[in-house]
């Protein structure tokens, strides 16, 4: 289990301060990571941080951090860069939505577009020549499933996500000369609080039912959970993974295989 230890890296994780960023953020800090926890909540990100440094007894920090602002991840970097190096970077910020083509609004298409596309770019673009420095770093970008195959009304979240994977490829075949691994993960359904929220707001007093009807889309019968997805993402960016990049990991509880 060693070769699964991250002492002596430092990792920053965007979207941190809940859901599937929080555990990897737990996770890597577990593994022996300095974790600095990037979110625009700014508070819920130092309490999530505070919550960390008091399990592991590790370095453990946050940073606010709007992704779809340009200068708002110019300063959070700017910040990793000033206090340290960089060795892992996991885009986990992002934002879903429900609609058709046809009932996607244009300013819909383009809040999921800034977050989950422009995001994903600002940061890494960021964080490259923090790992360039040192001629290594690892990359992990949260896909989905929705990049691969077809779901009804998930037209601009598929848009993302499919744009989350190309930039992956694109990313891992660049960063070759520099000993950078990119790989992303794409989960089915994971319980968040953001599906929480989604079911007491959209059906209110059908919640167990609804859950339920969810979570039997995965073949498996149920859906996944951030700790489960935390877990490959640490060995991803563990030294166990050294011959990996360029690839994306479904973690779907049997989705696109087995329905």
């Amino acid at each position: 289990m060693e070769s699964f230890r991250l002492d002596g890296r430092r990792a920053a994780i965007t979207g941190a301060a809940s859901g599937i960023g929080h555990a990897v953020a737990s996770r890597f800090a577990h593994a022996g990571a300095e974790v600095i926890l990037l979110d625009l909540n700014a508070s819920s990100a130092q309490a999530a941080a505070a919550a960390i440094a008091s399990e592991t007894s590790g370095s453990v920090s946050s940073i606010a951090l709007d992704v779809s602002d340009e200068r708002s991840v110019a300063d959070a970097f700017g910040q990793i860069a000033a206090s340290g190096s960089l060795d892992v970077l996991v885009n986990s910020a992002g934002v879903a939505h429900i609609g058709s083509i046809l009932t996607t609004e244009p300013v819909d298409f383009d809040r999921l577009y800034r977050i989950n596309v422009r995001g994903t770019y600002l940061a890494m673009q960021a964080a490259i020549p923090l790992m360039e420095k040192r001629k290594a770093g690892v990359i992990l970008n949260m896909a989905s499933i929705a990049a691969t195959c077809g779901m009804s009304d998930r037209f601009a979240y598929s848009m993302t996500k499919g744009a989350v994977l190309a930039m992956t490829l694109s990313v891992a075949k660049d960063c070759l000369p520099l000993n950078i691994r990119c790989n992303c993960i794409s989960p089915a359904r994971v319980h968040t609080p953001f599906v929480d929220g989604f079911l007491a707001g959209s059906y209110p007093g059908q919640e167990a039912e609804m859950m339920q009807k969810l979570a039997a889309a995965q073949p498996i019968g149920r859906m996944g959970t951030p700790e489960e997805i935390a877990q490959l993402a640490l060995f991803l960016a563990s030294d166990a993974a050294s011959f990996m990049t360029g690839a994306d990991y479904p973690i779907d509880g049997g989705f696109l295989t087995l329905r």
